[in-house]
């Protein structure tokens, strides 16, 4: 940068001096020599600054891949009890969708390979061995140890192998026709396990291979259930004739899963997400979408309620969901309640914006917004 107090001194001199014309341009010259260069001095800062905006920009999002296993022991060692197996094999809309799946289609994976990603119990894995096909199935828990005895148990450990570990951490002699994962959390999204599908995809896929499922939908629709709304909010109103209203704040603040009943919603549903599994990123799960819903009676709308459709868009399709007008599953529904009850008129059209955003420290959570009526509400899914 130039000195302006040394430029000021030097014309100061300058204009003691004859005014010679040629002087005076040769030294307006000099001048704008030096501003010339300031500005390409600037503009080369300018450039850099912007080129890494752009990087960081471009940075891939952190996924439960860049989990170290120390921090994510807790996770895993959920999924080693076996009650969580039980209630995911009860589930029979969930584990008779991916039978379907795969036996409908069992022509598919006769001779082919599979990869089982968080394959639990093995559930998957011995459906695809049923259907013909040679299996890899792969688990971080402990219950992995117990997956190795069932699939001795059923003679199949000659076309099933199991292995312990993390996925991004191993590697494999072969690509796989199949990747078959029960992968979705609550609200779908919860618990991050969609980004080592899509790891397993990118890198472990055969060439004209398929994910199952293949395809996920989410949905926001507007619910009255006025004795849910008390049990769960205004109940701080007044507890045993004391005021704990401060509590509310917290309470409407995280997400509930529940199951609701059909006859509780009281709005159209919307799409607000549309994943194509075979083509998405990781930041593709990070999205914001407008939604409009048409009030079918008059009410009181207490809150909004989440779900997620499922495909497995094969010669024999499969399709399941998990809204309250479809037989409930393990998953239920995620519901936001607002922290007032919402005066709503039949065909009353309710439009707003919900985002949803990765928690940056706890990846497997989930930060959800939902704006409308001039207002915007803040709600944790964990």
């Amino acid at each position: 940068m130039f000195d302006v107090e040394e430029l000021t001194s030097q014309e100061e001199q300058s204009n003691n001096k004859t005014a010679d014309p040629t002087a005076l341009q040769a030294r307006c010259d000099e001048f704008q020599e030096i501003i010339e260069k300031q500005r390409e001095t600037m503009t080369r800062m300018l450039q850099a600054a912007h080129a890494n905006s752009t990087i960081d920009n471009e940075k891939p999002m952190r996924t439960v891949g860049d989990i170290r296993p120390e921090e994510d022991e807790g996770y895993f060692n959920s999924y080693a009890h076996f009650d969580i197996h039980h209630e995911m094999l009860s589930d029979r809309v969930r584990t008779e969708s991916y039978r379907d799946a795969i036996l409908k289609n069992a022509s598919l994976f006769k001779d082919k390979r599979v990869l089982d990603l968080g394959c639990g119990t093995s559930i998957l894995s011995m459906f695809s061995a049923k259907a013909g096909a040679n299996v890899t199935g792969v688990d971080m828990s402990d219950v992995i140890y117990k997956a190795m005895d069932i699939v001795k148990e059923n003679n199949l450990e000659d076309v099933i192998k199991l292995h312990k570990g993390k996925l991004e951490d191993l590697e494999f002699e072969h690509k796989f026709d199949y990747i078959v994962s029960e992968w979705m959390g609550y609200f779908l999204l919860f618990e991050g396990m969609l980004d080592s599908v899509l790891y397993a995809r990118d890198k472990h896929l055969a060439e004209g291979g398929l994910l199952l499922p293949n395809r996920c939908t989410m949905h926001l629709v507007g619910m009255e259930d006025e004795e849910a709304f008390h049990k769960y909010v205004s109940f701080w109103d007044d507890v045993y004739g004391f005021k704990m209203t401060c509590m509310k704040g917290d309470v409407v603040k995280e997400a509930n899963t529940d199951i609701i009943k059909e006859e509780k919603i009281i709005t159209s549903s919307d799409t607000i997400l549309d994943l194509d599994l075979m083509t998405i990123t990781p930041n593709d799960t990070e999205f914001s979408s407008e939604f409009s819903l048409t009030v079918q009676r008059d009410g009181l709308l207490t809150g909004f309620v989440g779900y997620f459709d499922t495909y497995f868009e094969m010669p024999t399709p499969v399709f399941f969901s998990t809204g309250p007008h479809a037989t409930p599953t393990h998953w239920k529904q995620t519901v936001f309640y607002l922290p007032e009850p919402h005066n709503v008129k039949k065909d009353e059209v309710i439009k707003g914006v919900i985002s949803v955003r990765r928690k940056r420290r706890e990846i497997r959570s989930l930060d959800v917004g939902i704006s409308f009526n001039n207002k915007k509400f803040k709600y944790l899914v964990e």
